[in-house]
């Protein structure tokens, strides 16, 4: 932490009596906050965001705060974390680690249940990393790239099931672009996460899957075969596996994310200083393993940046959303 915002910290916390505990600025490599912090994360233990959340946890301690602890709060399709996280205090202490789809998609499909804005009810922090989808198809499937397996579907009588994560996950509305966007009928199979989705694949009892890039690639060329990914740029591990743009459908160009939040209304030095160790965390080699071996690439955009991409992202799955015709169950 610089001087400078150490003495930005110091000012805020007497001119913020009821937070002043919670900070401290002693100097240049000053803690930003003098309590422990949690991290709040939607989903269970073990997941990528779990996961993901942990790493960077680790790295905020002594940097951030004393010590910084993970806590799971998974139910909602990871809104009670959300929901949490809205409802505390303002002080830096409190922090939420969740994926896109919770912030940008899940309003367009909950709207009635989704009673928070990713960009008034908290503030964006910074992205963590970006990760992004594949399509894949059965080992024994004849389709060897993705235009081998748009003139499958195209030839097929029938509406062909596609298997996702789940409904209303990302997958799930990729999946519903792509067979728009080639001309094919397409019928959405949800399962109760990747894992099953999968297996599904890998004993060819489903013909076609969309799931996240990290679930698919230790069964690729051994048991399914990625056709084709959802990023901007190839994988350095799947070399040969095209983009979609490449392909011929830049509109399909999706990464989601994995963002950082703090609640409304926390101030903003914290905020600098909790994106400032965030940018020296993404540097260190044990931040960067982890998201290797995920497949997933590390971004820090911050809070300006970020929210612009939220805004972005809202934009973009509104239509989609309206154009599947999915209607959540109740």
């Amino acid at each position: 932490m610089s001087v400078s915002i150490s003495r930005r910290l110091a000012l805020s916390a007497l001119a913020t009596p009821a937070l002043a505990p919670a900070f401290i600025a002693t100097g240049a490599r000053a803690q930003a906050v003098s309590r422990p912090a949690r991290v709040l994360v939607g989903f269970a233990a073990g997941g990528p965001t779990d996961l993901v959340a942990r790493i960077y946890a680790e790295r905020l301690r002594g940097a951030y705060a004393p010590s910084a602890l993970v806590d799971n709060r998974p139910g909602a399709s990871g809104r009670l974390a959300v929901d949490a996280t809205r409802a505390a205090d303002p002080d830096g202490t409190t922090l939420l680690v969740t994926p896109a789809s919770v912030m940008t998609l899940q309003p367009h499909i909950f709207p009635r249940e989704v009673r928070y804005d990713a960009l008034t009810d908290f503030v964006p922090v910074c992205t963590l990393c970006d990760f992004a989808f594949a399509v894949a198809v059965p080992a024994s499937h004849p389709a060897r790239t993705l235009a081998d397996l748009t003139t499958w579907l195209r030839a097929q009588p029938a509406e062909v099931p596609y298997g996702s994560p789940g409904a209303g996950s990302g997958p799930h509305f990729v999946g519903d672009m792509i067979g728009r966007a080639v001309g094919a009928r397409l019928t959405h199979v949800p399962y109760r996460g990747a894992a099953p989705a999968v297996q599904d694949a890998l004993a060819a009892r489903i013909p076609l899957v969309v799931a996240v890039v990290s679930d698919l690639l230790p069964h690729h060329g051994q048991g399914v075969r990625i056709l084709a990914i959802s990023s901007r740029e190839r994988l350095p591990r799947l070399p040969d596996v095209p983009t979609l743009a490449e392909a011929g459908y830049p509109a399909l160009t999706i990464s989601e994310w994995m963002g950082l939040f703090a609640p409304a209304r926390t101030p903003a030095p914290v905020i600098a200083a909790l994106h400032q160790a965030i940018q020296a965390a993404v540097r260190t080699e044990e931040v960067r393993q982890v998201l290797d071996r995920l497949e997933f690439q590390p971004t820090v955009q911050g809070p300006e940046e970020f929210a612009a991409r939220i805004r972005h992202d809202r934009d973009l799955w509104g239509p989609v959303v309206r154009a599947s015709g999915f209607q959540p169950e109740t």
